[in-house]
């Protein structure tokens, strides 16, 4: 973000903790490679949707439509580009402890609508993108994603999807902790909560990914 320009967490963060953060000179922009990787996180009905009971319209399908024109755009500078969405849990050692959030339970899976484990229309995966199912937060938990950027020389993984206090910043700090470059186009990303949203966008912004808007994004792949 430019210093002249209001960021989405400046409401919410208090200025004796962006003190803090300015006094270990957090938060400076790390740049982009040369070889970038679109990553997109759990964009399915269920967490789009207010029609599921983890989905978000006001905030799902706006994020659906800007990762849309993210697509785009990389597909045209021929970016390999990645899909997440939820596993077909069998069991329910296979769907883990989610008890905090009980509709991630195994019983209330089996009953959902089978549409929810779906990738939006809008952003659908076309032959060439690779479709990841994972059972956690993280893209790169128990999945081969990390194997799959590097087969092809990947240096920087932007990351877009839902939702931002969860599966987004867990696969960031793992892409971080991989040693890619990361970067978080602003509306690319959405959340159910208003300040957990802004608050985990500058908790990543901070530590281990560039916040910055889908412009700025977008004129990085235009000059691949």
């Amino acid at each position: 973000m430019g210093e002249d320009i209001m960021a989405i967490w400046d409401d919410v963060i208090p200025e004796e903790d962006l003190k803090m953060f300015a006094k270990s000179k957090s938060g400076g922009k790390a740049g982009y490679g040369k070889k970038p990787a679109i990553v997109v996180v759990d964009m399915t009905y269920g967490f789009v949707d207010d029609s599921y009971p983890l989905g978000c319209s006001k905030t799902g399908w706006p994020s659906v439509h800007a990762t849309e024109e993210l697509l785009k755009k990389g597909r045209g500078k021929g970016v390999p580009i990645f899909f997440t969405r939820t596993g077909d849990a069998k069991t329910l050692a296979q769907r883990g402890r989610w008890k905090k959030v009980p509709s991630y339970a195994i019983e209330e899976s089996r009953e959902l609508d089978p549409k929810a484990r779906q990738i939006v229309e809008e952003i659908k995966p076309l032959p060439d993108d690779v479709v990841i199912e994972k059972f956690f937060p993280s893209a790169f938990f128990s999945t081969n994603l990390a194997s799959l950027l590097i087969f092809h020389n990947v240096d920087t993984v932007i990351v877009a999807g839902l939702v931002t206090s969860g599966c987004v910043p867990a696969t960031v700090v793992d892409a971080f902790s991989y040693n890619f470059i990361v970067v978080v186009p602003e509306e690319c990303v959405g959340d159910r909560g208003s300040v957990s949203h802004k608050v985990s966008l500058f908790d990543m912004n901070m530590k281990y990914a560039d916040v910055v808007p889908l412009s700025e994004v977008i004129r990085y792949l235009h000059s691949l």
